[in-house]
């Protein structure tokens, strides 16, 4: 059984990140995307967080359909 894996990419102030999961770690990736927007040092809010966990969601359920 071929294992599906998903990429969210977020550019803001000239940073990149790019994260890559599995069904299996999504919601560790929120939980780790949460903590990240409580960071001081992270240019991350929670605002972003709500877009890329909207994006996780289309993208597992484009997947589900497929």
């Amino acid at each position: 059984m071929r294992q599906e894996v998903f990429v969210l990419a977020l550019t803001k102030q000239g940073e990149r990140f790019v994260f890559v999961y599995d069904r299996e770690s999504q919601e560790i990736l929120l939980d780790e995307l949460q903590e990240l927007a409580v960071e001081s040092t992270c240019p991350l809010t929670g605002f972003d967080v709500a877009i890329l966990a909207g994006k996780m969601r289309e993208q597992v359920l484009q997947e589900g359909a497929a």
